[in-house]
């Protein structure tokens, strides 16, 4: 399911996106203000921001600022203003979409699934991937394991993806930060780690004791179906 987070002021408007998208089967956060916004970014690790930027504590604008410093998560600016130098300056500041109020939660959530699309890692694919008992649809970014529906945040699902689409073979960390990160080698290189790490954890196993992924010490790490003859599937 795609995690969204709401950044919106008005109790009114921010009540009913949110209950509209979770109808279109979205998981939501909703929050009024910059300083909630920006805690729930760490804490809620969404997929995407859906940002407002009347906000009483500081400008929508600022809060963008702030993100980007520190995370690609893409952002689709909800705003009642409609200049167009506006619009522009907002895109070219790191906002991936935008929308104008007023607008319904149907078309909020195909802004959404349209920047995913576009934000997704490079190599990914519109097919369905199965590896074993493990299902990665890239369209509406749903996992699911043994018939059991898998949330996972939006790194997480890239890095699983980028795996799942190289099923068998061996990927390097350093492809792996170029694809899921678009990061070089370098001061980063635990992120993948961390990330592979939250992966098992949600998948339901850990480097000592795999079954879809496997490290190979000083190369890389493989995803591939669990042996059948071995217990685990």
């Amino acid at each position: 399911m795609v995690r969204i987070l709401v950044v919106e002021d008005d109790l009114a408007i921010r009540t009913t996106l949110t209950r509209g998208l979770t109808d279109h089967g979205a998981v939501v956060t909703a929050v009024g203000t910059a300083v909630e916004a920006i805690r729930s970014v760490g804490a809620e690790q969404p997929d995407v921001i859906m940002l407002d930027l009347g906000l009483p504590d500081l400008d929508g604008a600022d809060v963008l600022a702030l993100v980007r410093s520190s995370s690609d998560v893409p952002v689709v600016v909800a705003t009642a203003r409609d200049d167009e130098r506006e619009i522009v300056r907002l895109l070219d500041a790191g906002a991936d979409d935008y929308l104008v109020k007023p607008f319904s939660a149907a078309q909020a959530m195909a802004r959404v699934r349209a920047v995913l699309r576009r934000t997704a890692p490079v190599g990914a694919t519109d097919r369905i991937v199965r590896v074993g008992g493990l299902v990665v649809d890239p369209v509406s970014r749903e996992v699911a394991l043994d018939g059991r529906a898998v949330t996972l945040n939006r790194k997480e699902f890239d890095l699983l993806l980028a795996l799942a689409t190289r099923a068998g073979e061996v990927v390097s960390k350093r492809e792996l930060l170029a694809d899921v990160w678009q990061m070089p080698w370098g001061g980063a290189d635990r992120t993948v780690d961390v990330h592979l790490s939250w992966l098992r954890r949600k998948l339901g196993e850990s480097a000592a004791d795999p079954r879809y992924l496997h490290s190979v010490r000083g190369v890389g790490v493989k995803l591939v179906a669990p042996d059948p003859t071995s217990g685990d599937a």
